[in-house]
């Protein structure tokens, strides 16, 4: 599977886990919702951490810019994190419709986030990237 594929599939494996814990919220199965929450919640961090320690820092270093779509990519991550932070705590604290109101939030940056990823960064980190495929391959190992 090349590079581009395995982001992607990373992108659809967080996507399945979130819509499990939003649909174990609208059940009242809060066990359910926590747990697979904090499997999502691990998968994007680890997936946000590939980009931002191996494939952010060899775009940049092939464009020789770092204001371009890494910067915009790392201001949506925190943007992210910040929203996974607070639905983690709704979630402890069992409030669902505050919860189910962060996880739209989520979901549309999400989709937005992935879209600019999947038909633009990733093309261009192939292109300009040596050993593409490798570093995404190393870091989804790891």
């Amino acid at each position: 599977m090349n590079a581009i594929s395995q982001l992607t599939q990373q992108h659809r494996l967080c996507d399945a886990d979130f819509a499990l814990t939003e649909e174990a919220v609208r059940q009242a199965d809060w066990p359910k919702a926590r747990a697979v929450f904090q499997a999502f919640q691990r998968a994007m961090l680890q997936h946000f951490s590939l980009e931002e320690d191996s494939l952010f820092p060899a775009f940049e270093a092939a464009t020789g810019s770092n204001m371009g779509p890494t910067a915009v990519m790392r201001n949506e991550h925190s943007q992210m994190r910040a929203l996974m932070q607070d639905m983690d705590q709704l979630l402890s604290a069992e409030h669902a419709a505050d919860y189910l109101s962060c996880a739209d939030t989520l979901l549309i940056l999400m989709q937005q986030h992935n879209m600019k990823e999947e038909n633009i960064l990733y093309p261009m980190c192939s292109q300009l990237i040596t050993g593409f495929d490798a570093m995404v391959s190393a870091g989804s190992a790891a």
